[in-house]
């Protein structure tokens, strides 16, 4: 046991980890972390080392949805075979668990676990977009990992400083760092959350530069890169898989593949804390059962009357408030009976307003 902590440690094992271990040590096994996932097979970090992993019969039965094991996984397991590989028995509980929408809208997909800090990453260039980062922000909220937005290739913007305030303005409290992996500016702002034992995800999508700074972390070339198209500035998918790597500062970083669409199946709680703006307009209506169509005293429509709350924010956070709210629809009858109250009051307040247009016009 005392050679699985000294080897282990290294990829952010620790004491609360071997407390909750202590049953499977029990049962004859070790533990092991997913450093990367390849179909079927899983490569694991053990105190041997690496080797490959599968699922035993039964686990593969009775694992739920997202029950699968994912990169940053910690795992109970099984030596078996004259190759050092391991049968997988069980998944050890989540501190945090990045997902979102399975293809299709069907079923979750949970993209990496037991992350400390999302990074979410973004580049200067013409495929910025503040609405794209908002879901990023309520994902990363939703995990219980630390959100902290990075925007890439300062070398290539014209205005840095306007584009980062931009982003500032939807950030909600998240910090914003702007660098630039190829000439190393601004990259010692990461230092603060890449510190031996923590994990970090990059994640955003493909042109972003994840894999470029991934590189210019880790100071070799670790994962490889392409060229952004000159027509849209999107990147192709140079990240096929999801792996997990260790920097010489001692952090873990794990690179995934460019997210085209993030399909959120976030709790309220993140939606709300990333659009803290907008619900504090809330509390300054003067009906507390107001729907922000026509009220008079409605603080919502005052800050988009003068231009305090910009309508593209606002049609926005209306746009994610209906699709998490139609993820638990799905799952809730009530829920469901309670969304359709609440926008026949919406609508029965729109024709209203309307009306009253009509007639003085």
């Amino acid at each position: 046991m005392v050679s699985c902590v000294l080897m282990i440690k290294e990829f952010g094992w620790s004491d609360p980890l071997e407390v909750a271990f202590e049953p499977h040590y029990a049962a004859g096994l070790e533990p092991a972390r997913v450093v990367a996932h390849h179909r079927g097979l899983w490569r694991l970090v053990t105190q041997a080392g690496e080797c490959a992993g599968r699922l035993s019969g039964r686990f593969a039965a009775e694992a739920g949805e997202g029950g699968h094991p994912v990169v940053g996984d910690w795992l109970a397991i099984e030596r078996v075979g004259n190759e050092g590989d391991a049968l997988i028995h069980a998944l050890m509980d989540r501190k945090s668990r990045f997902a979102r929408r399975a293809a299709g809208g069907v079923g979750v997909q949970i993209v990496a676990a037991n992350v400390d800090v999302a990074f979410l990453v973004a580049g200067l260039n013409n495929d910025l977009n503040p609405r794209r980062l908002e879901r990023y922000l309520i994902a990363a909220r939703d995990s219980g990992a630390t959100p902290v937005i990075v925007l890439t290739k300062l070398d290539l913007s014209p205005d840095p400083g306007r584009e980062r305030q931009a982003v500032v303005e939807i950030a909600a409290g998240a910090p914003v760092v702007t660098l630039s992996a190829v000439t190393g500016e601004g990259l010692d702002a990461l230092a603060q959350w890449l510190r031996p034992g923590m994990t970090a995800a990059l994640l955003g999508s493909s042109g972003a530069g994840k894999s470029t700074l991934l590189n210019a972390l880790a100071g070799k070339e670790l994962m490889s890169t392409g060229a952004v198209r000159e027509d849209d500035d999107r990147g192709r998918h140079t990240t096929t898989h999801r792996e997990l790597f260790r920097l010489p500062s001692g952090a873990l970083l794990i690179d995934t593949p460019g997210m085209r669409e993030l399909g959120l199946v976030a709790e309220d709680g993140a939606l709300d804390e990333s659009f803290a703006d907008v619900l504090g307009l809330f509390q300054n209506c003067k009906f507390s059962n107001c729907t922000h169509v026509s009220e008079p005293g409605c603080a919502v429509l005052a800050a988009l009357d003068d231009a305090t709350l910009k309508a593209d924010r606002w049609q926005s956070y209306l746009k994610l408030q209906r699709e998490l709210a139609f993820v638990v629809r799905k799952e809730d009858p009530a829920a469901d009976a309670v969304n359709r109250a609440h926008w026949k009051q919406i609508h029965k307040a729109q024709r209203v307003k309307y009306k009253q247009r009509r007639d003085n016009d």
